[in-house]
Protein backbone atom coordinates (compact mmCIF):
# COMPACT_ATOMS: atom_id res chain seq x y z
CA UNK A 1 0.00 0.00 0.00
CA UNK A 2 1.11 3.07 -0.49
CA UNK A 3 0.00 5.99 0.86
CA UNK A 4 -0.60 9.84 -0.81
CA UNK A 5 -1.07 12.75 1.49
CA UNK A 6 -4.53 14.16 1.05
CA UNK A 7 -4.81 17.14 -1.22
CA UNK A 8 -8.16 17.79 -0.64
CA UNK A 9 -17.18 25.85 14.12
CA UNK A 10 -14.96 27.85 16.03
CA UNK A 11 -14.49 27.17 19.57
CA UNK A 12 -13.69 29.87 21.91
CA UNK A 13 -9.87 30.04 22.95
CA UNK A 14 -8.10 32.38 24.90
CA UNK A 15 -6.67 34.84 23.63
CA UNK A 16 -3.15 35.47 25.65
CA UNK A 17 -1.38 38.43 25.86
CA UNK A 18 1.46 35.73 25.15
CA UNK A 19 -0.04 35.54 21.80
CA UNK A 20 -0.49 39.41 21.28
CA UNK A 21 3.55 39.25 21.84
CA UNK A 22 4.51 36.88 19.46
CA UNK A 23 2.06 38.89 16.60
CA UNK A 24 4.13 41.79 17.61
CA UNK A 25 7.30 40.67 17.65
CA UNK A 26 7.39 39.11 14.65
CA UNK A 27 9.84 39.55 11.61
CA UNK A 28 9.38 42.27 9.34
CA UNK A 29 11.38 40.21 6.47
CA UNK A 30 9.09 39.81 4.06
CA UNK A 31 6.07 42.30 5.26
CA UNK A 32 7.07 45.05 2.44
CA UNK A 33 9.18 42.66 0.07
CA UNK A 34 7.17 41.15 -2.95
CA UNK A 35 7.70 37.71 -3.24
CA UNK A 36 9.15 35.33 -6.31
CA UNK A 37 7.01 32.90 -7.78
CA UNK A 38 7.00 29.72 -5.81
CA UNK A 39 9.24 27.38 -6.84
CA UNK A 40 8.56 24.12 -8.24
CA UNK A 41 12.33 22.55 -7.60
CA UNK A 42 15.05 23.72 -5.32
CA UNK A 43 18.27 22.43 -5.34
CA UNK A 44 17.15 19.40 -7.76
CA UNK A 45 14.14 18.30 -5.61
CA UNK A 46 10.90 19.02 -7.07
CA UNK A 47 8.72 20.50 -4.20
CA UNK A 48 5.61 18.49 -3.07
CA UNK A 49 2.16 20.48 -3.10
CA UNK A 50 0.67 21.50 0.62
CA UNK A 51 -1.29 19.25 1.77
CA UNK A 52 -5.16 20.68 2.33
CA UNK A 53 -7.20 21.47 5.76
CA UNK A 54 -9.13 19.09 3.78
CA UNK A 55 -7.14 16.19 4.95
CA UNK A 56 -6.84 16.79 8.22
CA UNK A 57 -8.41 14.13 9.53
CA UNK A 58 -5.05 11.99 7.85
CA UNK A 59 -3.29 13.57 10.34
CA UNK A 60 -4.95 12.29 13.58
CA UNK A 61 -5.19 8.45 11.90
CA UNK A 62 -5.19 6.03 14.72
CA UNK A 63 -3.02 3.62 13.48
CA UNK A 64 -0.26 7.09 13.06
CA UNK A 65 1.81 5.58 16.51
CA UNK A 66 2.35 2.14 14.93
CA UNK A 67 3.71 3.57 11.68
CA UNK A 68 5.79 6.60 13.05
CA UNK A 69 6.09 5.71 16.98
CA UNK A 70 5.34 9.27 17.30
CA UNK A 71 5.87 9.15 21.30
CA UNK A 72 9.72 7.72 20.30
CA UNK A 73 10.01 10.62 18.16
CA UNK A 74 8.55 12.98 20.83
CA UNK A 75 11.38 10.49 24.23
CA UNK A 76 14.84 12.07 21.33
CA UNK A 77 13.31 15.50 20.52
CA UNK A 78 14.91 17.04 24.10
CA UNK A 79 11.90 19.19 24.90
CA UNK A 80 12.11 20.13 28.64
CA UNK A 81 9.68 21.97 30.58
CA UNK A 82 10.02 25.82 30.32
CA UNK A 83 10.92 25.39 26.72
CA UNK A 84 9.83 27.69 24.04
CA UNK A 85 9.34 25.48 21.09
CA UNK A 86 7.48 25.81 17.23
CA UNK A 87 5.59 23.10 15.54
CA UNK A 88 6.19 24.43 12.06
CA UNK A 89 3.44 23.06 9.59
CA UNK A 90 1.09 22.19 12.59
CA UNK A 91 -1.75 21.42 11.17
CA UNK A 92 -4.70 20.44 13.35
CA UNK A 93 -1.95 20.48 16.31
CA UNK A 94 -1.10 16.52 16.60
CA UNK A 95 2.39 17.22 17.93
CA UNK A 96 1.05 20.77 19.28
CA UNK A 97 -0.75 19.17 21.98
CA UNK A 98 1.85 16.92 22.77
CA UNK A 99 4.51 19.37 22.81
CA UNK A 100 2.16 21.60 24.86
CA UNK A 101 2.82 18.84 27.55
CA UNK A 102 6.09 18.69 27.67
CA UNK A 103 7.00 22.37 27.95
CA UNK A 104 4.53 22.73 30.80
CA UNK A 105 2.58 25.72 32.07
CA UNK A 106 6.20 27.30 32.22
CA UNK A 107 7.02 26.88 28.37
CA UNK A 108 4.76 28.26 24.98
CA UNK A 109 4.33 26.14 21.97
CA UNK A 110 3.88 28.57 19.10
CA UNK A 111 1.84 26.81 16.57
CA UNK A 112 2.64 27.75 12.46
CA UNK A 113 0.22 27.47 9.68
CA UNK A 114 -0.15 29.20 6.69
CA UNK A 115 -3.52 27.77 6.73
CA UNK A 116 -6.36 29.03 8.99
CA UNK A 117 -8.77 26.60 9.19
CA UNK A 118 -5.83 24.45 10.14
CA UNK A 119 -5.75 27.06 12.78
CA UNK A 120 -8.96 26.99 13.61
CA UNK A 121 -9.04 22.55 14.10
CA UNK A 122 -5.91 23.46 16.10
CA UNK A 123 -7.62 25.72 18.56
CA UNK A 124 -10.76 23.32 18.63
CA UNK A 125 -8.32 20.43 19.90
CA UNK A 126 -6.57 22.83 22.30
CA UNK A 127 -9.68 24.04 23.83
CA UNK A 128 -11.33 20.87 24.66
CA UNK A 129 -8.12 19.41 26.53
CA UNK A 130 -7.67 22.49 28.54
CA UNK A 131 -4.10 23.25 26.84
CA UNK A 132 -3.34 26.72 27.21
CA UNK A 133 0.00 26.98 26.58
CA UNK A 134 -0.42 26.97 22.29
CA UNK A 135 -0.46 30.36 20.40
CA UNK A 136 -1.37 29.89 16.87
CA UNK A 137 0.13 31.85 14.47
CA UNK A 138 -0.93 32.23 10.57
CA UNK A 139 2.17 32.44 9.19
CA UNK A 140 2.66 32.89 4.61
CA UNK A 141 4.80 30.71 2.25
CA UNK A 142 7.47 32.72 3.00
CA UNK A 143 7.36 33.54 6.64
CA UNK A 144 6.79 31.76 9.76
CA UNK A 145 6.39 35.00 11.82
CA UNK A 146 8.43 33.80 14.62
CA UNK A 147 9.41 36.05 16.90
CA UNK A 148 13.42 36.62 16.31
CA UNK A 149 16.25 34.82 18.70
CA UNK A 150 13.79 33.57 21.19
CA UNK A 151 13.05 29.44 19.71
CA UNK A 152 14.62 26.46 21.75
CA UNK A 153 13.35 23.84 18.88
CA UNK A 154 11.45 24.21 15.79
CA UNK A 155 9.68 21.12 14.99
CA UNK A 156 9.36 20.39 11.42
CA UNK A 157 7.23 16.82 11.05
CA UNK A 158 6.91 15.93 7.29
CA UNK A 159 6.68 19.82 6.64
CA UNK A 160 9.92 21.38 5.09
CA UNK A 161 9.35 19.06 1.54
CA UNK A 162 6.31 21.59 0.91
CA UNK A 163 7.94 24.75 1.28
CA UNK A 164 7.42 26.71 -1.79
CA UNK A 165 10.05 29.25 -1.05
CA UNK A 166 12.83 27.26 0.95
CA UNK A 167 15.35 29.96 1.73
CA UNK A 168 12.92 32.58 2.47
CA UNK A 169 11.26 30.35 5.13
CA UNK A 170 15.32 28.75 6.06
CA UNK A 171 16.34 32.35 7.07
CA UNK A 172 13.72 33.34 8.68
CA UNK A 173 13.83 29.82 10.58
CA UNK A 174 17.57 30.87 11.49
CA UNK A 175 16.98 33.73 12.72
CA UNK A 176 14.02 32.72 15.14
CA UNK A 177 16.14 30.73 16.57
CA UNK A 178 17.54 30.93 20.81
CA UNK A 179 21.50 30.51 20.91
CA UNK A 180 21.72 26.66 21.02
CA UNK A 181 18.46 26.12 19.44
CA UNK A 182 17.74 23.72 16.48
CA UNK A 183 15.45 23.01 13.89
CA UNK A 184 14.61 19.77 13.43
CA UNK A 185 13.56 17.97 10.51
CA UNK A 186 11.40 14.53 10.63
CA UNK A 187 10.94 13.48 7.19
CA UNK A 188 9.92 10.18 5.45
CA UNK A 189 12.82 8.65 4.42
CA UNK A 190 13.40 8.66 0.28
CA UNK A 191 16.04 5.65 0.46
CA UNK A 192 13.91 3.28 1.90
CA UNK A 193 11.24 2.01 -0.79
CA UNK A 194 9.18 -0.10 2.06
CA UNK A 195 8.13 3.27 2.92
CA UNK A 196 4.61 3.53 1.97
CA UNK A 197 4.95 7.09 1.29
CA UNK A 198 4.53 9.05 -2.14
CA UNK A 199 7.89 9.73 -3.82
CA UNK A 200 7.36 13.32 -3.80
CA UNK A 201 6.52 13.77 -0.09
CA UNK A 202 10.21 11.39 0.88
CA UNK A 203 13.20 13.13 1.07
CA UNK A 204 16.65 11.49 1.89
CA UNK A 205 19.54 12.64 4.12
CA UNK A 206 21.71 13.44 1.43
CA UNK A 207 19.28 15.95 0.16
CA UNK A 208 17.94 17.31 3.34
CA UNK A 209 21.65 18.28 4.58
CA UNK A 210 22.80 19.40 1.20
CA UNK A 211 19.54 22.00 1.52
CA UNK A 212 20.11 22.87 4.96
CA UNK A 213 23.74 23.52 5.03
CA UNK A 214 23.42 25.79 1.58
CA UNK A 215 21.15 27.60 4.38
CA UNK A 216 23.51 28.58 7.16
CA UNK A 217 22.73 25.36 8.95
CA UNK A 218 25.09 22.92 10.37
CA UNK A 219 24.21 19.08 11.38
CA UNK A 220 24.53 18.45 14.72
CA UNK A 221 22.82 14.88 15.71
CA UNK A 222 20.04 12.86 14.15
CA UNK A 223 18.39 9.66 15.34
CA UNK A 224 17.88 7.03 13.10
CA UNK A 225 15.41 4.58 15.21
CA UNK A 226 11.92 5.65 13.55
CA UNK A 227 10.01 3.14 11.77
CA UNK A 228 9.79 5.39 8.42
CA UNK A 229 11.38 8.62 8.76
CA UNK A 230 14.70 10.81 9.27
CA UNK A 231 15.03 12.83 12.57
CA UNK A 232 17.99 15.08 11.39
CA UNK A 233 18.92 18.25 13.87
CA UNK A 234 20.13 21.16 12.37
CA UNK A 235 22.17 24.69 14.37
CA UNK A 236 23.16 27.64 12.92
CA UNK A 237 27.09 27.49 11.47
CA UNK A 238 29.31 29.45 13.91
CA UNK A 239 30.39 31.62 10.82
CA UNK A 240 27.26 32.45 9.54
CA UNK A 241 26.38 36.22 8.08
CA UNK A 242 23.37 37.11 10.27
CA UNK A 243 22.83 40.44 8.14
Amino acid sequence: MSYKLPIVAKRSFPFHLAWVAVLLTVSPLHTAEKLPPPRTHYLGREIAQTMSYHGAPWLIRPERQQEENCIRMLKHLGVQSGMKVCDMGCGNGFYSLRLAKLVGQEGQVLAVDIQPEMLTLLRARAAKAEIDTIHPVLGTVADPRLPSKSIDVILCVDVYHEFSHPERMLRAMRESLAPNGVVVLVEYREEDPDVPIKPLHKMSKRQVSKELKHNGFQLVREYDGLPWQHMMFFGVKADIDQR
